[in-house]
């Protein structure tokens, strides 16, 4: 078992250092933990100096929740009950957790690292995110193993690749299409690719791949994972076509087999510990852009040059969280509505162009959308969002 793969119930609420001090912190590790800060397992999640974490809540109950993750880090927990409380602890926090009953943050302060709430509280908790800027959410108690491995990683960062969210501005887009070509220019350079297909609704991405019988997990098969997911493991368990590793919905009449939020968080920290690109198929409902655009380094829209799609488009962003994010745009160069004026409407800058290819859909039909992908024209798009992207992908050679 992974030492992240712990959930609330592994400590004792008391063994946190139950008794707050006067000051608002926690000692992390009480007896019998073997974790306490003088001890040298606890520098096996947290190097020195960046042993505090910073919880900014007056809610008993989300208190009691992170004392108990915290505690099994071996770290420091220090809890302060509103913003104005918190600014003298923000900046040399390792970490900042903070409560979703806070409104506000104290001003001039860096993002705080994740908004934490409670199993119940809904679409609001993506919301005040998204207004306070917080890096990632975690609903207690079902992510409280992925909330330890976050504080741990990120405090003894390794290596990770970029995570490149992909949809639509409206329906028909051809975000699909996109994040296959991507995907798969990416991969002939010899950068290692995951796709992920995030909408379970979206039909499966097998199908435009032609590898409904490629052996490898489907999201049904990771539906009961819990904790950290080994990168190695998940790659050896994957299918391949084109070239990357794909992880697909069935394509399948079966209703989706219903996938926890921490189990997706869980996939896409092995997939970014695993891959140097992973580019998600978001899709455009609530559900997938919750529980994928928060893990994105990037976002891509991709828009038709029409004003239908503009305004859609336009609408959708709504939904983002705090993402770079930037417009791919699907027509013919010289449409009455061009990429500037698209820019313009949307309030995103134009990244690349998606060819107008005639048979696109029936490729999609037959399973012979990697064969498109091999066309000049769409190396040369591949080339400009590879180009963006930036991390020495030598993009010159595709075209």
């Amino acid at each position: 078992m992974s030492r992240h793969q712990l959930t609330p119930s592994h400590a004792d609420p008391g063994s946190a250092g139950g008794s707050a001090r006067s000051s608002g912190e926690v000692a992390a590790g009480g007896a019998g933990t073997g974790t306490g800060p003088g001890n040298d397992a606890a520098g096996a999640w947290l190097p020195a100096g960046a042993d505090e974490v910073l919880l900014v809540t007056s809610s008993t109950l989300l208190r009691s929740e992170v004392e108990r993750i915290v505690a099994a880090a071996g770290a420091h927990l220090r809890v302060v009950a509103d913003a104005a409380e918190s600014g003298r602890y923000w900046e040399g926090a390792g970490a900042v957790l903070v409560g979703s009953d806070i409104r506000e943050l104290p001003p001039r302060r860096r993002a705080p690292a994740v908004l934490v709430g409670l199993d119940g509280e809904g679409d609001s908790l993506w919301h005040l995110a998204a207004a306070l800027g917080a890096e990632r959410v975690a609903v207690l108690p079902d992510a409280a193993a992925w909330l330890a491995d976050h504080l741990s990683r990120s405090r003894s960062p390794a290596p990770g690749g970029l995570v490149l969210g992909v949809t639509g501005g409206c329906g028909g887009a051809g975000a699909t299409t996109a994040a296959v070509w991507i995907a798969q220019a990416a991969a002939g350079l010899g950068v290692r690719v995951l796709l992920v297909d995030g909408d379970p609704w979206g039909g499966g991405v097998e199908l435009a791949l032609a590898a409904e019988e490629h052996p490898g997990l489907r999201w049904p098969d990771l539906s009961d994972a819990r904790g950290s997911i080994d990168p190695v493991q998940l790659s050896d368990s994957l299918p391949v076509a084109g070239g990357f590793s794909f992880l697909s919905w069935p394509a399948s009449r079966d209703q989706p087999v219903p996938v926890a939020a921490s189990t997706t968080v869980g996939v896409l920290d092995a997939a970014r510990r695993g891959y140097e690109l992973v580019v998600v198929d978001i899709g455009r409902r609530t559900e997938p852009l919750q529980a994928f655009t928060w893990d994105c380094d990037r976002i891509l829209v991709v828009v038709p040059a029409q004003l239908k799609a503009a305004v859609a488009a336009a609408r959708l962003l709504q939904e983002f969280p705090p993402v770079e994010a930037a417009l791919l745009v699907r027509g013919k160069p010289g449409s009455a509505l061009d990429g500037p004026l698209l820019a313009d409407a949307i309030g995103l800058p134009v990244q690349g162009r998606v060819p107008e290819l005639r048979g696109v859909a029936a490729a999609v039909e037959a399973g012979r959308l990697l064969d498109l992908g091999k066309r000049r024209s769409i190396r040369h798009f591949a080339a400009s969002v590879l180009d963006a992207l930036g991390d020495d992908m030598f993009v010159e050679e595709l075209v």
